[in-house]
């Protein structure tokens, strides 16, 4: 009955976001490899072009493993907070930064949380989601019972990897984030912004 939620933001993308570049094909290609031997039940991604391309190439290193396509987990605002949720100090530089994606998608978020949290009804299931970093910073901040605001400020590296356990009778458990252990130094920290990579 316990859940492992293994989380992954896309390799790295084009400018426009409509293909991998050859680097991200190499991330997403050694991310596969490292879960080789995970028992993935399933290998869920968002509908663009940059998550559909990092799954599929992760499949083929888990052959058997089905991949399955799903808005929620795309690429989305999960949540704006009020101005009043948000720490006098931060407010303006988080609510500026949103201003330049969509409105709150809350029922794809809602329908994240159900698929990728619930309980499983019995047994160990280990489930890896290839999405965006919006998304991994929401599940991050469920999994941690953070205020719903605190998503923003939580960034993810392209391919690199998070795991959540879900077990009854227990919290969520982040057991590991942002791990790029797979990664050789060249492909590492992409995804960031250039200040965060010195």
């Amino acid at each position: 009955m316990t859940r492992y939620l293994y989380l992954a933001r896309h390799g790295e993308a084009t400018p426009g976001g409509d293909a991998l570049t050859g680097d991200g094909r190499r991330q997403a290609a050694l991310l596969g490899e490292r879960l080789r031997n995970v028992p993935l039940s399933a290998i869920h991604h968002g509908p663009l072009p940059r998550a559909t391309q990092t799954a599929h190439l992760i499949g083929e290193h888990l052959p058997g493993v089905p991949l399955l396509a799903s808005e929620a987990a795309g690429d989305y605002t999960p949540y704006v907070p009020a101005k009043d949720e948000l720490p006098p100090e931060f407010a303006a530089r988080f609510l500026g930064f949103l201003e330049q994606f969509p409105d709150a998608q809350h029922d794809l978020t809602a329908e994240a949380m159900r698929l990728f949290t619930d309980p499983v009804a019995e047994g160990t299931r280990h489930e890896l989601v290839v999405t965006h970093n919006f998304l991994i910073g929401w599940l991050v901040r469920a999994a941690m019972d953070a205020p719903k605001w605190r998503w923003l400020g939580l960034n993810h590296c392209n391919a690199a990897l998070t795991v959540i356990r879900y077990a009854p009778d227990r919290p969520s458990s982040v057991l590991f984030y942002n791990d790029m252990g797979h990664l050789p130094a060249e492909l590492r920290w992409t995804g960031f912004p250039p200040e965060l990579r010195e």
